[in-house]
This record gives C-alpha cells, sequence and structure tokens, in this order.
C-alpha cells in the first residue's frame, strides 16, 4: 500500500470538517472545538514523549504520526493550510535557529 502524502491526508482532513458532526472522527472532534483538538494534541505530545523516552522506534513512529495528524485537524479547524506552514519553513530556512528565534516579536 502505498504511504499517504501530507497533502492528501489534510484534503481528507479538510473534507471531514466540512461534512459535519458526527459523520467522522475528525468532524466530531472540529465540533467539540478548539479546546478539545488541543487536549488531543496534548494527549499526543505526551505519547511521543513516552515512546522516545523508551527508546521504542515503532511506537515513535505511530505517536509522532498521532500527533502530525491531530496538529493537522486543529490547522485545518482554524483555517490554516500546508502551505502556510512550508512558508513559515521557508522563512527559517538557512538562517541559524538561535537567530531566527531572537528575531521573533515578543509577545
Amino acid at each position: 500500500m502505498k504511504p499517504r502524502t501530507l497533502e492528501e491526508v489534510f484534503a481528507v482532513i479538510s473534507q471531514r470538517l466540512e461534512s459535519g458532526s458526527g459523520a467522522s472522527y475528525v468532524a466530531s472532534l472540529n465540533e467539540k472545538g478548539t479546546d478539545a483538538i488541543l487536549k488531543k494534541i496534548g494527549e499526543e505530545a505526551s505519547e511521543v514523549l513516552i515512546a522516545a523516552k523508551n527508546e521504542n522506534m515503532q511506537d515513535c513512529i505511530h505517536e509522532i504520526a498521532d500527533l502530525w495528524f491531530h496538529s493537522m485537524v486543529l490547522m485545518a479547524h482554524m483555517g490554516l493550510s500546508l502551505a502556510d506552514i512550508e512558508m513559515e519553513f521557508g522563512r527559517r530556512f538557512g538562517q541559524s535557529g538561535l537567530i531566527e528565534k531572537a528575531n521573533r516579536p515578543t509577545q
């Protein structure tokens, strides 16, 4: 089976967000709102930490995929696109992470 690209996964997420509540896991999570999506991202991030701490590569792959998936749900929920994230990476590419972070506006 061919692995799905991030674009394909994001397209499915976006379609399911539009389908309305109860039609899918993504739609029902979206209906619960930002806080529910953020809670799920927090859970998945914790599971990535545990898998990495246990040095379990297969669990790391699984949990990172879950984290990316739920991050993409949040992106779609907020009206962001993969192109938005790609542009941000492009903006940062080629500069020191320390310099980039120092140049961020303070909030």
